[in-house]
């Protein structure tokens, strides 16, 4: 399915990744951050002569770094060879990071501008069960105009952003996501069977877009895309307006405009760390 995927950065040396106005504290300072950061992307411990083979530092060096670092807590040495982990101080800044996370706020900037650019009311929506959770609204202020808010839910099988979000999973995950058959109709255009939804899901996979095309209201339609982080759909994002307002040659504006909008919100590393905290701790709950 074509999407907007986020990828993560690969770093460089630590010499290469020094800030090159650092002056010598700023300049160890910036050493001991990239060594955490050396440590923070392997599962095993590694030793002093390892962790010089990657940052380009001599040992010398690094023995002062790493010393430092130990003492305060953020590393730990293992007596053998000797290597070094990270510490539970580590921790206690990554907590501290995530819960100054919003994704509501980290997303409203873009959100606003993809509502004034369509004129249309824009979405940011996660998979919650078997239902689609609003975490972001933000609404064009034309008198006419999809009206939701932050937090409301609806269902997966007849939204634009619901059908998204289930796109993202297997076959054989969808009826644990879905009510019993028949479905819901909310109106004579709703799929209300698994096998049709089935098939509609296949064709949004790859077409690389959802669309509601009045199934869940009479008049409204709305356009999707995926979110996807590492090969996983996180969320979706759409926009919502009245039917008369999508003709084909409108929808390939929005969907430009939606994919540009989601390139840009996965582009930026605090969106994306919460984004992933959100539907990991969705994931968590029983």
């Amino acid at each position: 399915m074509s999407s907007i995927a986020g990828t993560r950065s690969q770093r460089g040396t630590t010499e290469q990744d020094r800030p090159a106005s650092a002056n010598y504290h700023a300049n160890a300072l910036a050493r001991g951050l990239a060594l955490l950061e050396q440590l923070a992307d392997t599962t095993e411990p590694l030793t002093l002569s390892t962790l010089s083979d990657h940052t380009g530092l001599p040992k010398s060096t690094l023995i002062r770094l790493l010393s430092v670092l130990t003492e305060l807590e953020y590393v730990v040495r293992l007596d053998d060879q000797p290597s070094f982990r990270l510490g539970h101080k580590v921790q206690q800044l990554a907590r501290g990071y995530e819960r100054n996370l919003d994704v509501r706020a980290l997303a409203s900037s873009e959100m606003k501008q993809l509502a004034r650019s369509t004129g249309h009311t824009a979405n940011l929506g996660v998979l919650d069960g078997p239902q689609v959770v609003h975490v972001c609204v933000e609404e064009s202020g034309r008198p006419l105009r999809f009206t939701s808010t932050v937090g409301s839910r609806d269902e997966l099988y007849c939204t634009g952003l619901g059908k998204v979000l289930l796109s993202g999973l297997a076959d054989e995950e969808l009826p644990g996501r879905l009510p019993a058959e028949p479905f819901a109709a909310f109106t004579d255009k709703t799929i209300t069977g698994l096998a049709e939804l089935t098939a509609d899901l296949r064709r949004l996979r790859r077409r690389g877009y959802g669309i509601d095309d009045n199934e869940r209201s009479v008049g409204l339609r709305c356009l999707a895309v995926p979110l996807v982080l590492d090969g996983r759909t996180v969320a979706a994002l759409s926009v919502s307006g009245p039917a008369a307002e999508f003709s084909t040659a409108a929808q390939r504006d929005y969907r430009e405009q939606l994919d540009a909008t989601a390139e840009r919100l996965l582009a930026s590393p605090d969106f994306v760390t919460a984004i992933s905290e959100l539907t990991s701790t969705i994931d968590r709950r029983p």
